[in-house]
């Protein structure tokens, strides 16, 4: 702490933020190895491991975009930090999906059973939520200028352009990352976290307009006061549009293009 205040306040409130991150995901990874080792029942065990990794994606989010307001004038600095976080998130979440759309590509492509599947998206709904509370609590406690708890019960809109392109930005960002998760299954895991990793900073990057969330839990954490204010159009933008990016991609690779192909190889043979 003595080496913190020797740094202009700025650095000061930024080392705070990066360290309070930190200890969440050791709060959270150290939470998870109690969890694989007390709990046996496979609906238990899930949802906690569900709502631990929520928790950790949402908190770190919730700072990183605190990060990117501080330091607006220096993006490359914010993407620094969303891969680096990526990568995190990557190593560490392995297993769960923290992520509705992703709980909802298993269940239709048959890798999770509808029961399963609920429990997940339970976990990720009430883990959104409580991540709002416990991070209100915590930035009560004004560690940094820029924690106060009225910010985050504020509805800061995220939606910089129309309704419209807004839902095609956010569908289109669901649909590749959801593509790379299932056709990257394969490739090594050192090399698939870093390709994801590049890729959420890129979305990120290129679906400003919105944030690039494609993620309903995440949003519901980041915006539950806008939801609450305008309910439709965030529930579209945020909640309907990453699902039909994710319906998209599963109808195009696992029935169109197959159906595409088999036709090619029929009329060859004719």
């Amino acid at each position: 702490m003595s080496a913190l205040l020797g740094l202009p306040p700025e650095v000061q409130d930024t080392c705070i933020s990066l360290g309070l991150m930190l200890l969440v995901v050791l709060f959270m990874g150290l939470a998870r190895v109690i969890a694989r080792q007390q709990l046996h029942r496979p609906m238990v065990h899930a949802f906690v491991l569900e709502f631990l990794a929520t928790f950790q994606l949402c908190y770190c989010t919730h700072e990183l975009q605190l990060l990117s307001e501080q330091d607006s004038g220096h993006p490359t600095w914010t993407l620094t930090l969303i891969y680096f976080f990526s990568l995190v998130h990557g190593l560490t979440l392995v297993g769960t999906a923290s992520n509705p759309c992703g709980v909802m590509m298993q269940m239709i492509l048959g890798g999770m059973s509808p029961e399963m599947g609920a429990v997940r998206l339970m976990a990720q709904l009430v883990s959104a939520l409580c991540s709002r509370y416990c991070i209100s609590a915590l930035w009560s406690l004004s560690l940094t200028k820029y924690h106060f708890d009225e910010r985050i019960l504020a509805c800061r809109n995220p939606i910089n352009t129309d309704i419209s392109k807004a839902i095609i930005i956010e569908a289109i960002c669901s649909f590749i990352f959801h593509s790379a998760l299932l056709h990257f299954q394969e490739v090594r895991t050192k090399l698939r976290i870093h390709v994801l990793a590049a890729l959420i900073t890129f979305l990120a990057y290129a679906g400003s307009l919105t944030g690039a969330l494609f993620n309903p839990a995440l949003a519901l954490s980041l915006h539950f006061p806008c939801f609450d204010e305008s309910f439709y159009k965030f529930f579209v933008v945020y909640w309907v549009a990453p699902s039909l990016g994710v319906l998209l991609m599963i109808l195009m690779f696992s029935f169109f293009l197959p159906w595409l192909h088999n036709n090619q190889l029929s009329n060859k043979k004719e």
